[in-house]
Protein backbone atom coordinates (compact mmCIF):
# COMPACT_ATOMS: atom_id res chain seq x y z
CA UNK A 1 0.00 0.00 0.00
CA UNK A 2 1.35 3.57 -1.14
CA UNK A 3 1.10 6.56 1.60
CA UNK A 4 1.43 9.51 0.46
CA UNK A 5 1.97 12.78 3.26
CA UNK A 6 0.92 16.18 2.45
CA UNK A 7 3.94 17.47 0.72
CA UNK A 8 3.75 14.57 -1.69
CA UNK A 9 0.15 15.24 -2.24
CA UNK A 10 1.27 18.61 -3.59
CA UNK A 11 3.95 17.36 -5.58
CA UNK A 12 1.89 14.54 -7.31
CA UNK A 13 -1.12 17.01 -8.48
CA UNK A 14 0.44 20.02 -10.12
CA UNK A 15 -2.97 22.45 -10.67
CA UNK A 16 -2.96 21.89 -14.27
CA UNK A 17 -2.93 18.84 -14.53
CA UNK A 18 -6.10 18.36 -11.80
CA UNK A 19 -8.47 20.88 -13.50
CA UNK A 20 -7.91 18.76 -16.30
CA UNK A 21 -9.03 15.75 -14.39
CA UNK A 22 -11.74 17.62 -12.27
CA UNK A 23 -13.69 18.14 -16.22
CA UNK A 24 -13.38 14.53 -16.55
CA UNK A 25 -14.78 13.63 -12.72
CA UNK A 26 -17.63 16.67 -13.44
CA UNK A 27 -18.62 15.07 -17.06
CA UNK A 28 -18.92 11.68 -15.81
CA UNK A 29 -20.72 12.79 -12.59
CA UNK A 30 -23.36 14.24 -15.12
CA UNK A 31 -23.25 11.69 -17.66
CA UNK A 32 -24.19 8.80 -15.31
CA UNK A 33 -20.41 7.20 -15.44
CA UNK A 34 -19.87 7.39 -11.05
CA UNK A 35 -21.69 5.94 -8.48
CA UNK A 36 -21.41 8.67 -5.44
CA UNK A 37 -23.84 7.72 -2.64
CA UNK A 38 -25.14 9.99 0.49
CA UNK A 39 -22.58 11.04 2.76
CA UNK A 40 -22.58 9.34 5.61
CA UNK A 41 -22.86 11.46 8.88
CA UNK A 42 -21.27 9.98 11.95
CA UNK A 43 -21.80 12.07 15.07
CA UNK A 44 -19.65 11.50 17.84
CA UNK A 45 -21.23 13.12 20.86
CA UNK A 46 -19.45 12.65 23.51
CA UNK A 47 -16.26 14.24 22.25
CA UNK A 48 -17.85 16.74 20.25
CA UNK A 49 -17.13 15.69 16.96
CA UNK A 50 -18.26 14.59 13.69
CA UNK A 51 -17.28 12.19 11.31
CA UNK A 52 -18.12 12.01 7.45
CA UNK A 53 -17.64 9.40 5.02
CA UNK A 54 -17.87 9.84 0.89
CA UNK A 55 -17.51 7.21 -0.96
CA UNK A 56 -17.44 7.13 -4.85
CA UNK A 57 -16.65 4.97 -7.79
CA UNK A 58 -15.96 6.18 -11.41
CA UNK A 59 -15.65 4.65 -14.55
CA UNK A 60 -15.18 6.87 -17.73
CA UNK A 61 -12.68 7.01 -20.03
CA UNK A 62 -9.49 7.38 -18.10
CA UNK A 63 -9.89 4.59 -16.02
CA UNK A 64 -11.97 3.76 -12.67
CA UNK A 65 -11.55 4.59 -9.69
CA UNK A 66 -12.76 3.51 -6.06
CA UNK A 67 -12.24 5.79 -2.95
CA UNK A 68 -13.64 6.79 0.04
CA UNK A 69 -12.69 10.40 1.71
CA UNK A 70 -12.91 10.44 5.29
CA UNK A 71 -13.33 13.58 6.95
CA UNK A 72 -13.47 14.40 10.78
CA UNK A 73 -14.29 17.46 12.77
CA UNK A 74 -13.90 17.84 16.25
CA UNK A 75 -14.44 21.20 17.84
CA UNK A 76 -12.12 20.59 21.24
CA UNK A 77 -9.11 20.32 19.02
CA UNK A 78 -7.97 23.80 18.91
CA UNK A 79 -8.20 23.87 22.81
CA UNK A 80 -5.49 20.56 22.46
CA UNK A 81 -3.40 22.44 19.44
CA UNK A 82 -4.70 19.75 17.09
CA UNK A 83 -6.15 20.59 13.42
CA UNK A 84 -10.18 21.01 13.95
CA UNK A 85 -10.61 19.24 10.74
CA UNK A 86 -8.50 15.70 9.88
CA UNK A 87 -8.92 13.76 6.19
CA UNK A 88 -7.74 10.86 4.47
CA UNK A 89 -8.69 9.33 1.43
CA UNK A 90 -8.29 5.74 1.27
CA UNK A 91 -7.92 4.16 -2.31
CA UNK A 92 -9.13 1.02 -3.78
CA UNK A 93 -8.52 -1.18 -6.51
CA UNK A 94 -11.34 -0.93 -8.53
CA UNK A 95 -11.11 -4.61 -9.64
CA UNK A 96 -10.19 -6.12 -6.78
CA UNK A 97 -11.12 -4.05 -4.31
CA UNK A 98 -8.00 -4.33 -2.31
CA UNK A 99 -6.10 -1.56 -0.51
CA UNK A 100 -3.70 0.33 -2.84
CA UNK A 101 -3.58 3.96 -0.93
CA UNK A 102 -3.94 6.12 1.72
CA UNK A 103 -3.07 9.64 0.95
CA UNK A 104 -3.48 12.66 2.88
CA UNK A 105 -7.56 14.13 2.84
CA UNK A 106 -6.69 18.16 3.75
CA UNK A 107 -4.21 19.17 1.04
CA UNK A 108 -5.82 16.74 -1.72
CA UNK A 109 -9.25 18.64 -0.64
CA UNK A 110 -8.21 22.48 -0.93
CA UNK A 111 -5.95 20.85 -4.61
CA UNK A 112 -9.35 19.45 -6.38
CA UNK A 113 -11.78 22.26 -4.69
CA UNK A 114 -9.35 25.05 -6.47
CA UNK A 115 -8.62 22.71 -9.47
CA UNK A 116 -12.87 22.29 -9.50
CA UNK A 117 -13.18 25.90 -9.95
CA UNK A 118 -10.24 26.44 -12.13
CA UNK A 119 -11.94 24.18 -14.51
CA UNK A 120 -15.59 25.99 -14.29
CA UNK A 121 -13.27 29.11 -14.81
CA UNK A 122 -12.03 27.54 -17.72
CA UNK A 123 -15.05 26.69 -19.77
CA UNK A 124 -17.25 29.87 -18.16
CA UNK A 125 -15.20 32.51 -17.99
CA UNK A 126 -14.62 35.18 -21.14
CA UNK A 127 -11.33 34.10 -22.71
CA UNK A 128 -10.02 37.71 -22.32
CA UNK A 129 -10.86 38.17 -18.36
CA UNK A 130 -7.65 39.37 -16.93
CA UNK A 131 -8.58 40.85 -13.47
CA UNK A 132 -9.18 38.40 -10.37
CA UNK A 133 -10.88 39.26 -6.87
CA UNK A 134 -10.45 36.74 -4.26
CA UNK A 135 -12.56 36.61 -0.87
CA UNK A 136 -10.79 34.98 1.95
CA UNK A 137 -7.12 34.64 2.69
CA UNK A 138 -6.52 31.39 4.15
CA UNK A 139 -5.82 27.69 2.18
CA UNK A 140 -8.56 28.12 -0.28
CA UNK A 141 -8.04 31.37 -1.39
CA UNK A 142 -4.48 30.36 -2.45
CA UNK A 143 -5.65 27.23 -4.61
CA UNK A 144 -8.00 29.70 -6.00
CA UNK A 145 -5.92 32.12 -6.81
CA UNK A 146 -3.05 29.51 -8.41
CA UNK A 147 -6.23 27.57 -10.78
CA UNK A 148 -7.84 30.63 -12.07
CA UNK A 149 -4.12 32.09 -13.18
CA UNK A 150 -3.62 28.79 -14.80
CA UNK A 151 -6.28 28.94 -17.37
CA UNK A 152 -6.36 32.83 -17.50
CA UNK A 153 -3.76 34.75 -18.07
CA UNK A 154 -4.37 36.97 -14.61
CA UNK A 155 -2.63 40.83 -14.98
CA UNK A 156 -4.12 41.77 -11.70
CA UNK A 157 -5.22 40.21 -8.36
CA UNK A 158 -7.07 41.96 -5.61
CA UNK A 159 -8.20 40.22 -1.94
CA UNK A 160 -10.15 40.93 0.31
CA UNK A 161 -10.45 39.77 3.97
CA UNK A 162 -10.88 41.15 7.13
CA UNK A 163 -8.21 39.78 8.42
CA UNK A 164 -5.69 42.66 6.99
CA UNK A 165 -2.07 40.84 8.57
CA UNK A 166 -3.87 37.80 7.11
CA UNK A 167 -4.22 39.32 3.55
CA UNK A 168 -0.36 40.81 3.72
CA UNK A 169 0.67 37.61 4.59
CA UNK A 170 -1.41 35.95 1.58
CA UNK A 171 0.30 38.56 -0.66
CA UNK A 172 3.80 37.98 0.02
CA UNK A 173 3.47 34.63 0.19
CA UNK A 174 1.55 34.06 -3.42
CA UNK A 175 2.83 37.00 -5.65
CA UNK A 176 4.77 35.98 -8.85
CA UNK A 177 4.76 32.24 -8.26
CA UNK A 178 4.18 29.82 -11.48
CA UNK A 179 1.30 31.49 -13.42
CA UNK A 180 0.61 33.97 -10.78
CA UNK A 181 1.40 37.42 -11.08
CA UNK A 182 3.24 40.29 -9.56
CA UNK A 183 0.77 42.04 -9.31
CA UNK A 184 -1.45 41.56 -6.22
CA UNK A 185 -3.31 43.79 -3.99
CA UNK A 186 -4.74 44.26 -1.18
CA UNK A 187 -8.56 45.76 -1.18
CA UNK A 188 -10.03 47.54 1.33
CA UNK A 189 -13.68 47.36 0.33
CA UNK A 190 -15.68 44.25 -1.18
CA UNK A 191 -16.37 47.17 -3.99
CA UNK A 192 -12.93 48.15 -4.34
CA UNK A 193 -12.00 44.30 -5.52
CA UNK A 194 -15.12 43.45 -7.52
CA UNK A 195 -15.31 46.62 -9.41
CA UNK A 196 -13.01 45.86 -12.36
CA UNK A 197 -12.61 41.99 -11.77
CA UNK A 198 -13.62 39.59 -14.95
CA UNK A 199 -13.51 36.59 -12.54
CA UNK A 200 -14.65 36.65 -8.50
CA UNK A 201 -14.05 33.66 -6.40
CA UNK A 202 -15.10 33.39 -2.79
CA UNK A 203 -13.40 31.45 -0.04
CA UNK A 204 -15.05 32.86 2.97
CA UNK A 205 -16.96 31.34 6.10
CA UNK A 206 -19.29 34.51 5.75
CA UNK A 207 -23.33 33.67 6.53
CA UNK A 208 -23.95 36.56 4.69
CA UNK A 209 -23.25 37.69 0.96
CA UNK A 210 -19.64 38.97 0.78
CA UNK A 211 -20.02 41.66 -2.22
CA UNK A 212 -22.96 43.82 -3.64
CA UNK A 213 -24.81 43.08 -7.08
CA UNK A 214 -24.18 46.54 -8.19
CA UNK A 215 -20.69 46.74 -8.05
CA UNK A 216 -20.49 43.68 -10.44
CA UNK A 217 -18.73 44.37 -13.83
CA UNK A 218 -20.63 43.05 -16.65
CA UNK A 219 -19.52 39.82 -17.86
CA UNK A 220 -17.51 38.83 -14.30
CA UNK A 221 -17.81 35.01 -13.53
CA UNK A 222 -17.82 34.36 -10.41
CA UNK A 223 -16.71 31.01 -8.20
CA UNK A 224 -18.91 30.32 -4.79
CA UNK A 225 -16.33 28.25 -2.78
CA UNK A 226 -17.58 29.38 1.29
CA UNK A 227 -20.62 28.65 1.41
CA UNK A 228 -21.48 25.21 2.79
CA UNK A 229 -24.50 25.15 5.21
CA UNK A 230 -28.37 25.79 3.44
CA UNK A 231 -28.10 29.28 5.99
CA UNK A 232 -24.60 30.19 4.33
CA UNK A 233 -24.72 32.91 1.30
CA UNK A 234 -21.62 34.28 -0.15
CA UNK A 235 -23.59 35.57 -3.28
CA UNK A 236 -26.35 38.21 -3.25
CA UNK A 237 -29.97 36.88 -4.69
CA UNK A 238 -29.54 39.33 -7.06
CA UNK A 239 -26.74 38.33 -8.65
CA UNK A 240 -28.10 34.44 -8.51
CA UNK A 241 -31.29 35.49 -10.15
CA UNK A 242 -29.54 37.25 -13.14
CA UNK A 243 -26.54 34.69 -13.92
CA UNK A 244 -25.94 31.52 -15.49
CA UNK A 245 -26.21 29.35 -12.40
CA UNK A 246 -24.17 26.46 -12.87
CA UNK A 247 -23.01 24.01 -9.77
CA UNK A 248 -21.17 20.88 -9.19
CA UNK A 249 -23.76 18.77 -8.38
CA UNK A 250 -27.56 19.89 -8.39
CA UNK A 251 -29.23 18.09 -5.56
CA UNK A 252 -26.17 18.68 -3.46
CA UNK A 253 -26.23 22.38 -3.62
CA UNK A 254 -29.73 22.45 -3.30
CA UNK A 255 -29.15 20.05 0.06
CA UNK A 256 -25.94 22.16 1.59
CA UNK A 257 -25.67 25.47 -0.23
CA UNK A 258 -27.21 28.42 1.02
CA UNK A 259 -25.93 30.44 -2.38
CA UNK A 260 -28.50 28.03 -3.92
CA UNK A 261 -30.99 27.09 -1.76
CA UNK A 262 -32.25 30.47 -0.52
CA UNK A 263 -32.75 31.74 -3.96
CA UNK A 264 -34.78 28.96 -4.64
CA UNK A 265 -37.04 29.33 -1.59
CA UNK A 266 -37.37 32.72 -2.36
CA UNK A 267 -38.90 32.23 -6.21
CA UNK A 268 -35.44 34.41 -7.84
CA UNK A 269 -34.57 31.24 -9.35
CA UNK A 270 -36.40 28.17 -10.74
CA UNK A 271 -34.85 24.84 -10.61
CA UNK A 272 -34.71 24.62 -14.35
CA UNK A 273 -32.36 27.16 -14.61
CA UNK A 274 -29.54 25.41 -12.65
CA UNK A 275 -27.13 23.30 -14.87
CA UNK A 276 -24.64 20.86 -13.63
CA UNK A 277 -20.69 21.88 -15.25
CA UNK A 278 -20.52 18.19 -16.24
CA UNK A 279 -23.24 18.81 -18.66
CA UNK A 280 -21.86 22.03 -19.67
CA UNK A 281 -18.44 20.41 -20.32
CA UNK A 282 -20.46 17.54 -22.44
CA UNK A 283 -22.49 19.87 -24.28
CA UNK A 284 -25.86 19.07 -23.33
CA UNK A 285 -26.51 22.42 -21.78
CA UNK A 286 -25.38 25.72 -23.08
CA UNK A 287 -22.56 27.62 -20.70
CA UNK A 288 -21.55 31.99 -21.22
CA UNK A 289 -24.24 33.35 -24.14
CA UNK A 290 -22.88 36.72 -24.35
CA UNK A 291 -19.81 38.43 -23.78
CA UNK A 292 -21.52 40.99 -20.77
CA UNK A 293 -23.73 37.69 -18.86
CA UNK A 294 -22.84 37.14 -15.53
CA UNK A 295 -21.54 33.35 -14.91
CA UNK A 296 -21.70 31.53 -11.70
CA UNK A 297 -20.45 28.64 -10.38
CA UNK A 298 -21.34 27.22 -6.96
CA UNK A 299 -19.00 24.62 -5.51
CA UNK A 300 -20.26 22.36 -2.26
CA UNK A 301 -17.81 19.54 -3.14
CA UNK A 302 -18.08 15.87 -4.51
CA UNK A 303 -17.03 12.66 -3.48
CA UNK A 304 -16.27 12.05 -7.86
CA UNK A 305 -13.72 14.96 -7.40
CA UNK A 306 -11.74 12.79 -4.37
CA UNK A 307 -11.59 9.73 -6.33
CA UNK A 308 -10.26 11.29 -9.63
CA UNK A 309 -7.93 13.51 -7.43
CA UNK A 310 -6.58 10.28 -5.83
CA UNK A 311 -6.47 8.65 -8.80
CA UNK A 312 -4.35 11.13 -10.34
CA UNK A 313 -2.05 11.31 -7.52
CA UNK A 314 -1.26 7.63 -7.36
CA UNK A 315 -0.51 7.44 -10.88
CA UNK A 316 1.47 10.58 -10.49
CA UNK A 317 3.32 9.56 -7.42
CA UNK A 318 4.28 6.28 -8.73
CA UNK A 319 6.21 7.23 -11.55
CA UNK A 320 8.15 10.57 -9.48
CA UNK A 321 8.16 7.52 -6.90
CA UNK A 322 7.23 9.42 -4.29
CA UNK A 323 5.55 8.01 -0.81
CA UNK A 324 6.46 5.09 1.38
CA UNK A 325 5.18 1.59 0.31
CA UNK A 326 3.96 -0.65 3.23
CA UNK A 327 2.87 -4.38 3.66
CA UNK A 328 -0.73 -4.41 4.11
Amino acid sequence: MLILNAGEIRQALPMAECIEAMKRAYAALSAGKAEVPLRLRLPVKPNEGLSIFMPAFVDDEAGQALAVKIVSLFDRNPARGLPFIHAGVLVLNAETGAVEALLEGGSLTAIRTGAGCGAATDVLARKDARTLAIFGAGVQARTQLKAACEVRDVETAWVYDLNSEQVQTFLSEMAARGRIPKDLRAAQTPAEAVENADIISAATTSNTPVFADRDLKPGAHINGVGSYTPGMQEIPDETVARARVTVDSRSAAQAESGDIAIPLQKKSIEETQIAEIGEIILGTQPGRSAPEQITLFKSVGVAVQDAVAARLAVKNARKLGLGTEVEW
